[in-house]
């Protein structure tokens, strides 16, 4: 079977709202069909069928078990579009792209979308023991007495429900702890991270200024633009926040330096070549290759902080490269995502290490260093926020998007993702 090229020919996404805002009337589907029907609405995909619209949900409730579909229903495309929910945490969307594109390059499929929504307004509330064992001796009651002597056992403590803890199950710890581990271990220092967050916002404001998301993004319940943005901030603003995650004075990641908890959806049309060109569409870039890895980031204390819970990365980018026959310096744009500004820098330091390299990744020398005037050119996570879902595929399209107006050129994404993963891509043009 010949393999296909696979064309990233745009994306549409909600702006990213900062918690209780713009969408904190909204659920997941809602703001999933909104970034949807914008994405129809804006290549003229009415009546159409995709052969798959893949995507997911990381704070997902049990309602919206079928998220995708009843989303893909609520738009113009045609009601018989196959439908798939996934999850990879912060690289759902991503890894919904990525499996879409491999039935393209397959030739299984000739077109589909990847998507992804998170609401950190209206996050799954989950009931307590307590009073989940007392719901399920009542549906099992036989008769009003012994109904009511269930409800005889219910106690107000029963009623407490627990929100979403981000915490890793392995650990016990959030991943902003994770992070500020990896930080320590790393020596990376807090002026290197509000550096990088300062970068990001000027970054995304600049881009939003020159009219670059005007095709990326629809406005949504009066929200034009990413309201976490803060074009105005500056480093000694960044330099006077408190840490976040660790009570510990000398701790590093600040409410500034790491990505903030928003709403928003996101989604990307890929397609194959022929199929681009029956509709008239210009692909913006094409889908090369993409690597997944994972770490064990609960084994060991050193390895544990060396390696690191958001640095799966580190092991994935060498592995591309070497199938790819690349270098890490052989590219014109690098988008690594920014759930910390601590675990960008030690992803490029690692990198950079040659014993790191050499005894971890198995590599006869560094990677090397990176053009840093090329990373994240229109912004990312710290200054977009992070709907975790829809990152992905805000990065995908925010990447294919930066090679269309450089013309020509070649991009690597990274996403890192909870429970030590992360997904990495080549994109050209």
């Amino acid at each position: 079977m010949n393999s296909q090229r696979v064309a990233i020919l745009g994306g549409n996404r909600t702006p990213f709202a900062r918690v209780n805002s713009a969408f904190h009337e909204l659920e997941a589907d809602a703001l999933l069909t909104q970034a949807l029907a914008g994405l129809v609405a804006r290549f003229g995909l009415a009546g159409a069928r995709p052969g798959l619209v893949a995507g997911g949900a990381v704070l997902k409730s049990q309602r919206h078990f079928n998220l995708v579909r009843e989303a893909v229903l609520g738009t113009a495309l045609d009601p018989a579009t196959p439908c798939m929910d996934l999850q990879q945490a912060c690289a759902t969307s991503l890894q919904a792209a990525l499996t879409i594109a491999d039935r393209i390059a397959l030739g299984r499929i000739d077109w589909g979308i990847a998507c992804g929504v998170d609401s950190a307004s209206n996050p799954p509330l989950e009931s307590s023991d307590g009073l989940r064992s007392v719901l399920l001796r009542f549906a099992r009651a036989r008769g009003p007495l012994d109904r009511l002597r269930v409800l005889a056992a219910l106690r107000p403590s029963h009623l407490l429900a627990a929100p979403p803890s981000g915490r890793e199950p392995r650990t016990g710890l959030r991943m902003g702890e994770h992070a500020e581990l990896s930080a320590r271990a790393w020596g990376i220092s807090r002026e290197s991270q509000d550096d990088l967050a300062l970068h990001s916002h000027l970054a995304l404001a600049a881009a939003w200024e020159r009219g670059f998301f005007a095709e990326l993004v629809t406005p949504l319940a009066g929200l034009a633009r990413d309201n976490i943005l803060r074009p105005d901030t500056s480093l000694a603003r960044l330099a006077g926040l408190g840490p976040a995650f660790a009570s510990d004075p000398r701790a590093t990641i600040t409410a500034g330096n790491a990505s903030a908890l928003t709403d928003g959806a996101a989604a990307v049309l890929l397609g194959s070549e022929s199929w681009a060109r029956t509709r008239g569409l210009t692909p913006l870039a094409w889908l090369r290759d993409h690597e997944t890895a994972a770490v064990d980031f609960f084994t060991g204390a050193e390895v544990n902080q060396r390696e690191g819970l958001l640095l799966a990365p580190v092991y994935a980018v060498p592995r591309l490269l070497l199938r790819a026959g690349l270098s890490l310096q052989d590219f014109d744009l690098y988008e690594i995502h920014e759930a910390f500004a601590a675990q960008v820098l030690c992803t490029l330091k690692a990198w950079s290490d040659r014993d790191f390299c050499r005894t971890r990744l198995g590599l006869p020398d560094a990677l090397g260093e990176i053009d840093r005037s090329r990373l994240n050119l229109a912004g990312s996570s710290l200054a977009t926020g992070h709907p975790f879902a829809a990152t992905g595929a805000r990065i995908l399209a925010t990447a294919a998007r930066l090679l269309a107006e450089r013309g020509s050129g070649r991009c690597l994404v990274s996403v890192c993702a909870a429970g030590g993963q992360g997904v990495c891509a080549i994109l050209e043009r």
